[in-house]
Formats: C-alpha cells, structure tokens, sequence
C-alpha cells in the first residue's frame, strides 16, 4: 500500500521537546502517517544498539522507515579511490537501515563536473554495476537501493539517467523527486498529464512491478536558471509543484509509492496533507 511521511525531525517535532529517533515513530503515527527517512547525509555513525532501539520503536508503531545515503556520494568521479568511498557510503547506509528493519536505501548518483554529460552518465553506470555486484556479496540484495532525480542542472540525475541506471539491475528502484524535476525543468509539473509523461518513461523502462512501489520525494522548491535553489514549504504559491494532479496521477495508474515529504520544517504536517490528498482522489477516481 502507498505510505506517507515526513525526511527528518520537522519543526513541531524539535518544539515538542522530543529528541531521540525512537520518538519520531509514534509522532508520526500520531500524524496518521506510515513511514520515515532517516537521513545519514553527514556520514554513517550509528552502532547496532541504536539500530536496533530504533528498529523496535518503529515495529511497535507500525511505521517504515527508510535512509537517505551520505550526500558525499559521486559514482561519476574520475578518481576511482573516491568512487570506492561512494560504494562504502552506500553499502554501510544499506547494513544500517537493515539493522533497523527498514528496506530502502536513497543516494544521489553523481554530479558532471568538467566532463562531457555522457562520459559522466557512462561512468556512473558502469559504478553503478560494480555497486550492484557489491550488493550481492554482501547479501543485501533485499533491499531497495534508489538513485534519485536531482534538481541541478549541473547533477546528474535526470528522469531519463535515472532510468537508465535502474535498468542495470532490479535492485535499483528509482526515486522521483518530484520538486528537483520541477525546478531542474523550470516548472515543468503543473498538470497531471505532466505527471504522467514523467512516469509512463520510467514505466516503458522499468516495467510496472518495479515502478509500482517505487521511492518519491516531494516538496516545492524555489530554482533558477542552475535549477534547485532551496525547499520551501506548501504555504509557497511561487514555485511548484503542487501534489494534487500527482494524487490523481498514481491513482489512475495504480502505482502505490513511498512518499517522502522533504518540506523545510514542515515535513510532517505537509505529509499529512498530501495522504489527505491522495485518500480524496483514491475515493474519487477521475
């Protein structure tokens, strides 16, 4: 079934008192809410007895939970001592979230640099198949790993690479973020019929079972000419994209994702928004 939830600890969360990870499992449920990204943006520190604190205060309640990879990661550069640091931050990313019952595993693929796009895009593929072959080794073929779209022109990370890196292996299930398509793409989504273009590319390449319960990131964010300039929350009414065509999107196409709301500070409630959303237009099928 399609899950909703907040990327980190939201404002209301902080003001609330609360400090710890455990907490967060029953504040989310509280919000009528049903999965959580840990976030391990700064680097991988956390040993099996959080893990596993964590593991259980989040099976208590019933909810998800996922981890977004360090932000240092880039399968497109040169250096092949960098790439194998990459292949360790994603792995280690993949044994923590495991160790707390989760089953997905978010990165960001790479970025340009000063070489030409396609020699960057082929060298993160071909990372990408030893990653994949890393995975196995490793016995975490079980789990979800999800490269995701970025929102700078300057990453890679379009829907179409990201395509073409989860064909490499089933393994990999994309993550669409939906605001970093909109600002990469200077406002691309307002339609549902934009929507759908988008995911009928990932459907045509990866085929309806892995897309199904594919990982989505949502959240307006503010861009220009470079694309991705800041998250902002759903009170903005500049920058997109809104989420009710999307609503109308998964459910004409029958896709239940994980949908990770990444609003700044307001992550939480704009989740809870969004799955009030997505019920209305489930109840009401265009």
């Amino acid at each position: 079934m399609i899950k909703f939830g907040p990327s980190g600890a939201c404002d209301l969360f902080r003001a609330s008192g609360a400090e710890h990870t455990e907490e967060m499992a029953r504040f989310v449920k509280e919000h009528g809410l049903d999965c959580f990204e840990y976030s391990f943006g700064r680097g991988v520190r956390m040993g099996e007895e959080k893990a596993a604190s964590i593991a259980a205060a989040f099976q208590k309640e019933d909810v998800e939970i996922s981890v977004h990879a360090p932000y240092f990661i880039n399968f497109a550069n040169p250096d092949d001592e960098m790439a194998e640091k990459s292949y360790g931050y994603v792995l280690d990313s993949a044994r923590a979230v495991k160790q707390m019952r989760g089953k997905r595993v978010v990165f960001h693929p790479a970025a340009q640099g000063k070489e030409a796009r396609e020699t960057a895009v082929a060298r993160t593929e071909d990372r990408l198949r030893i990653l994949r072959d890393r995975i196995y080794l490793n016995g975490l073929e079980d789990l979800m790993f999800c490269p995701e779209t970025m929102g700078k022109l300057a990453q890679i990370g379009t829907v179409g690479e990201i395509a073409r890196l989860c064909a490499v292996d089933p393994v990999f299930v994309p993550c669409v973020d939906f605001g970093h398509v909109n600002a990469r793409e200077q406002g691309s989504l307002k339609t549902a019929r934009d929507y759908r273009d988008l995911l009928e590319i990932l459907l045509e390449k990866l085929g309806y079972e892995r897309m199904k319960h594919f990982h989505v990131h949502f959240s307006k964010i503010q861009y220009g000419a470079k694309g991705e300039i800041r998250h902002l929350t759903f009170e903005d009414r500049t920058f997109g994209p809104e989420f009710e065509p999307l609503a109308e999107t998964l459910v004409a196409l029958k896709l239940e994702p994980y949908v990770v709301c990444e609003s700044a500070g307001t992550q939480t409630l704009d989740a809870a928004q969004m799955k009030e959303i997505y019920l209305r237009a489930a109840a009401n099928p265009a």
